[in-house]
């Protein structure tokens, strides 16, 4: 039996699929890129943000994620280099500190507290990790995380949370 006749009934060759899309699929969303921030009047290129992420994957990302907004982050190993980084922006507070759960080399569990006692309320600790570790997200919480995504959330939003807290003070407070 001939079937020709089904490609001129549903718009052509290639099994009907040539420029029709499925009922109920949207083509392919392509977010919008946030303007990157304005650079700061003082000059001063510090960075407010910091980061204790060893995976290459992420490190990457923020990095270039940062780079479009004109934001600056900083990369940490441990607790010293944190303190270091602070030392040279003349004891600013950075607005938002970054930790990938998963990091044994921070010790994100027992670093986290720490820093929540010395920093008090104007830095924010945001921590990543996979999805399926529900206790961990947990205890990051109890140790003082504000807030705990899984990999693909904080991917999705980095640009929102690095435009957020690295932008000058006189931007966050209003």
């Amino acid at each position: 039996m001939d079937h020709s006749y089904r490609a001129a009934l549903n718009g052509g060759g290639n099994n009907g699929r040539s420029s029709r899309m499925r009922p109920g699929f949207a083509p392919a969303y392509t977010p919008v890129e946030p303007e990157p921030l304005p650079d700061r009047e003082d000059g001063n290129g510090n960075s407010r943000i910091f980061a204790f992420v060893d995976d290459l994957f992420f490190q990457a990302k923020i990095q270039e994620t940062a780079r479009k907004l004109n934001v600056k982050v900083e990369f940490c190993k441990g607790e010293k280099d944190l303190i270091d980084h602070m030392t040279q922006n003349g004891d600013e507070k950075p607005s938002l500190i970054i930790f990938d759960m998963n990091n044994v080399n921070a010790k994100p569990l027992t670093l986290i507290p720490k820093l929540k006692t010395k920093l008090k309320k104007g830095t924010s600790i945001i921590g990543f990790l996979s999805h399926v570790q529900g206790d961990l997200k947990q205890k990051a919480h109890e140790v003082g995380c504000d807030m705990v995504l899984p990999r693909s959330a904080f991917s999705q939003n980095l640009p929102q949370l690095l435009r957020r807290h690295g932008a000058p003070e006189e931007e966050t407070a209003g």
